[in-house]
């Protein structure tokens, strides 16, 4: 954090801030409900996989939910307040709000925060009653789906200010690329599975398009194709690079399938058979259910926020939110 301030204060505005570290606390591999999940559904199986398990009750030194505070409240704080020391002769520690530098971004670039979500982001694991996730043993999905719906939120509210004073707020996610977040649970050899697994999606989506021949095959092969799978960390980056140089007019604010009503906008990498990287669209899951839960959210983000912010230069304690709320 010293390093992030000392940085931000050399400058006189931020055009520009992509929120995009995150974890992911996996312990391990449940391997009866793998071949269930990869037998009934092999795309999702391998791309929005529900058999990683996760450790529950982690506890950050702040005494808060360690993944949620990763995920969501550091990247919240970053927004809203980054302490800098404006002058080096002052005795007391003096705060400086980002959102001012964000303000402060000539007119023709704009500013904008890009959300990194994900596409495992799930409101089927979202509970408002342990919205720090404390207890959930999908803490990764549940912290990723709040994202969707603060950024949202978030940027409707901008939307509502004259256009001098907006700080956009966008959403994107980088598919599915191949790390090492889950290296500690397969190992080498079940990495090197998984990559298979990757690429053979891909390939039978490009099947199942160019197979005009064999309609009954063509339905039953194109069920398992994805385009979800960028594979290369590099191309998972086209979403947040697309909304970071897009003018900001030319972006989509809200998807709609036929017969739906429009939602949410929701970008993310996607790639083609030859592995040539694209920005697709998605709605945010279930946003009109979940509307007024964004704005609850951002109410004990905003309050947890104030209780960590120092006073006339104390430092913060730390403490259990739902003592603080």
């Amino acid at each position: 954090m010293q390093n992030f301030e000392e940085s931000v204060c050399r400058y006189p505005y931020v055009s520009h801030l992509i929120l995009n570290a995150g974890v992911g606390s996996f312990c391990a591999i449940d391997w009866i409900g793998a071949f269930k999940q990869l037998i009934v559904e092999p795309v999702n199986g391998v791309t929005a996989p529900k058999y990683y398990t996760q450790h529950s009750g982690e506890i950050s030194i702040d005494g808060l939910g360690w993944v949620w505070q990763s995920n969501l409240f550091g990247h919240y704080v970053l927004v809203r307040h980054i302490q800098v020391r404006r002058e080096p002769c002052l005795t007391n520690v003096q705060y400086r709000s980002l959102e001012h530098l964000l303000h402060a971004s000539p007119p023709p670039l704009g500013s904008r925060v890009i959300w990194s979500s994900s596409i495992e982001a799930s409101p089927d694991y979202f509970d408002p009653d342990d919205w720090q996730n404390k207890k959930s043993a999908h803490s990764y999905e549940s912290t990723k789906y709040q994202i969707d719906l603060i950024s949202t939120r978030l940027d409707q509210l901008a939307l509502q200010k004259p256009a001098c004073q907006r700080i956009r707020h966008l959403l994107s996610h980088p598919g599915v690329c191949s790390t090492n977040v889950a290296n500690a649970l397969i190992g080498p050899v079940l990495n090197l599975c998984k990559l298979f697994a990757f690429y053979l999606v891909c390939i039978l989506k490009f099947y199942s398009s160019r197979n005009r021949r064999l309609p009954h095959m063509h339905k039953q092969v194109r069920l398992l194709g994805s385009p979800n799978h960028p594979i290369d960390p590099l191309k998972g980056a086209v979403a947040a690079v697309h909304l970071s140089l897009a003018p900001l007019a030319f972006i989509t604010l809200f998807y709609q399938n036929l017969n739906d009503s429009p939602r949410p906008s929701k970008f993310g990498a996607e790639s083609d058979w030859w592995g040539n990287e694209r920005v697709g669209v998605m709605d945010v899951k279930k946003w009109g259910e979940n509307e007024k839960e964004s704005d609850i959210l951002l109410s004990k983000l905003d309050a947890l926020y104030q209780a960590f912010s120092p006073a006339n230069g104390v430092p913060p304690k730390s403490g259990i939110a739902s003592e603080l709320m």
